[in-house]
């Protein structure tokens, strides 16, 4: 059996990071899989439930809350290590072919580091890293729209929390960069869901502490 694994949510400034892992054999996997970038939510859902409801195939979700990302004393690189590791770890068997996108600049490092983190005898299970496997491998693709459709519910549920709309969470969402304003604007501080030690956080806090002073 094939397991896939890959997050979405790494770089956003709002939000958690989902990692995913899908254990299947290939010839399960349902057809129109590709990297979850590449797909429109709507087609994301309907595949995330054919594979949910595939009685062969096998779906474990980790959430990495934006507390455990602000940690000083970790890096995106581990966390990355460490959430794909307790994903597959939920579903390996003995003999297992892992594949996994590399959350690494070097997949190579990223995939000796998995191997380590896996909860089982790595001797018995052949690990492999790479840039692009969601769009190389369909069990990568799988994991990466399970993992992508959970992200995008989580950031459903943190927009229904609030007043004002929060966005895809990315810096480059003009919706995201508005919501921080205005929020820091009424409240002296960033939400919950915001990753305290992303640029673009710090930016709004720091731009908010300079228009006090210049009122004064």
């Amino acid at each position: 059996m094939r397991i896939g694994a890959d997050e979405a949510g790494k770089g956003p400034a709002l939000g958690p990071m989902t990692t995913a892992a899908v254990r299947a054999d290939p010839d399960d996997l349902p057809p129109g899989l590709a990297d979850s970038k590449q797909l429109p939510a709507s087609r994301r859902r309907e595949l995330d439930a054919a594979l949910r409801a595939h009685p062969a195939i096998t779906v474990a979700v980790v959430t990495v809350s934006p507390e455990r990302i602000d940690t000083p004393e970790t890096d995106m690189n581990s966390i990355g290590v460490a959430a794909q590791a307790q994903a597959i770890s939920q579903l390996v068997e003995d003999g297992d072919e892992v594949i996994a996108d590399a959350a690494d600049t070097d997949a190579e490092r990223f995939g000796r580091r998995l191997a380590d983190a896996i909860d089982v005898k790595t001797e018995s299970v052949e690990v492999l890293a790479e840039h692009g496997a969601d769009e190389n491998h369909p069990v990568v693709s799988a994991a990466s729209i399970v993992a992508k459709v959970e992200r995008d519910k989580r950031m459903a549920a943190i927009d229904d929390s609030y007043d004002h709309e929060v966005g895809s969470g990315y810096p480059s969402d003009p919706a995201t960069k508005a919501f921080l304003e205005c929020y820091v604007s009424e409240n002296g501080e960033l939400p919950p869901c915001a990753r305290e030690s992303w640029s673009t956080c710090e930016d709004v806090l720091a731009a908010a502490s300079q228009s006090g002073l210049d009122e004064f």
